[in-house]
């Protein structure tokens, strides 16, 4: 780990940016318990600066250590105690999936993490105060798996549906920003659509770009329940669900409000980006089978961000991938239909879609709300992974005052 502490560095813990970036994202989840900064920072120096098969296995190495912590915890009949070692350890099981690609049999690895970060939270799941309703949503003659937590009390709810970006897990969405809506009287409905966790890793099912196909059914399984109030219906959508979110609001326009974090209009600037001039000119020659062999030629380290990336597309090839995600655009035709109230997150550093929250806002015909989180805030990278108090305070007090919740505090004394 990183050992610097120059203003501004003491938060890097890695010199290699993915692991950097990784890392402050297991540390916000503090915040929320899925994570602990103990646990966390002394995983983080036992791994390798660079080397992802150190991290893949000193994850691992904390994560089945605190699973088997969580289920001694549940045989002693202390169900608070190993619930909440049962999220961590889902936590830090997620840690491992995300880079599997680094590890000399990487579907090995992938089948077992991902069965033990499954196992671990579904079983803290059932182990909640008011454990979720497994919710199977229609989709194009199968299911999508999903999952339904209820509000206390009778009646329709406002309901927030929250959809993941590329590679995120469902645990990262709650008790992420989901227990969060909880908390303030929301439904909260999360799902794996294509491309993402069970969908790809079970099924074998891709992204595909138009999304409002992915949330219309989950707009209609929602709203079959009574507990749902289908006037104060909600959308959270995070990573590259900022691309994904805009895309199916320009067409489903049941939604009261939207949270875009942070919004994303081209998903192949990203892409594009991490090319050099010179691959760049042979994939815009359409140079199918030379583009490939140079990926092929590339570090071990970039073939795995490679390998991870393109899985979900489906492709036969890097270069099909790369022509595929053109297609992962919100025109101004696509944005000219978007009439849901919207507020976009726009951070500093960020590192992935550098300018485009901004751009969409610009796009955006009807009420909408650009909201800066900053690096004096703490608040900098992708989504912020830092600052998720403030995030939740800002996202909630927006879709609050659109759904009735918002309420005056208590009055001061002498008035």
């Amino acid at each position: 780990m990183s050992t610097a502490t120059a203003a501004g560095e003491r938060s890097t813990f890695f010199t290699d940016p993915g692991m950097k970036s990784m890392a402050r994202a297991m540390l916000g989840r503090v915040h929320t318990g899925a994570a602990d900064a103990g646990e966390a920072l002394t995983t983080m120096d036992r791994i390798t600066d660079g080397d992802y098969a150190s991290w893949e296995r000193e994850w691992e190495a904390t994560a089945d250590r605190i699973a088997a912590i969580g289920d001694d915890c549940l045989r002693r009949c202390h169900r608070v105690s190993g619930r909440n070692a049962l999220l961590r350890a889902a936590t830090y099981y997620t840690a491992c999936v995300l880079v599997v690609d680094g590890c000399d049999e990487p579907e090995t690895v992938l089948t077992r993490t991902f069965a033990a970060y499954r196992r671990c939270w579904e079983q803290y799941l059932g182990l909640l105060d008011n454990p979720p309703e497994r919710l199977d949503i229609p989709y194009e003659g199968t299911t999508m798996p999903g999952w339904f937590f209820a509000a206390d009390g009778d009646g329709p709810k406002p309901t927030l549906v929250m959809a993941n970006g590329a590679d995120g897990a469902l645990s990262y969405l709650w008790p992420g920003y989901g227990s969060e809506a909880a908390a303030r009287g929301y439904n909260v409905v999360l799902f794996d659509g294509p491309g993402q966790q069970r969908m790809l890793f079970e099924r074998g099912v891709p992204f595909r770009p138009d999304w409002e196909h992915v949330i219309t059914p989950v707009v209609d399984a929602a709203l079959r329940r009574p507990d749902v109030d289908p006037r104060r219906l909600v959308l959270y959508a995070v990573s590259q669900g900022g691309y994904w979110g805009p895309r199916a609001l320009a067409f489903e326009h049941r939604f009261a409000a939207a949270v875009i974090d942070g919004g994303v209009v081209d998903v192949s600037a990203a892409w594009r980006d991490l090319l050099g001039p010179d691959l760049m000119a042979i994939l815009d020659a359409g140079e199918r089978d030379r583009f490939d062999a140079a990926i092929d030629r590339a570090t071990p380290n970039a073939k795995r961000v490679v390998a991870w990336r393109t899985k979900p597309y489906g492709c036969p090839s890097v270069f099909d991938t790369h022509r595929e995600v053109l297609r992962y655009r919100i025109t101004p035709e696509v944005a000219a239909q978007i009439t849901t109230p919207v507020l976009i997150a726009d951070p500093d550093g960020e590192k992935y879609f550098a300018g485009q929250p901004e751009r969409l806002y610009d796009m955006l015909p009807g009420e909408k709300e650009l909201v800066r989180f900053t690096e004096a805030e703490g608040a900098a990278g992708h989504c912020q992974p830092m600052a998720r108090a403030l995030a939740a305070q800002r996202f909630f007090d927006y879709l609050d005052d659109r759904v009735g919740l918002g309420s005056p505090g208590p009055e001061r004394l002498g008035e």
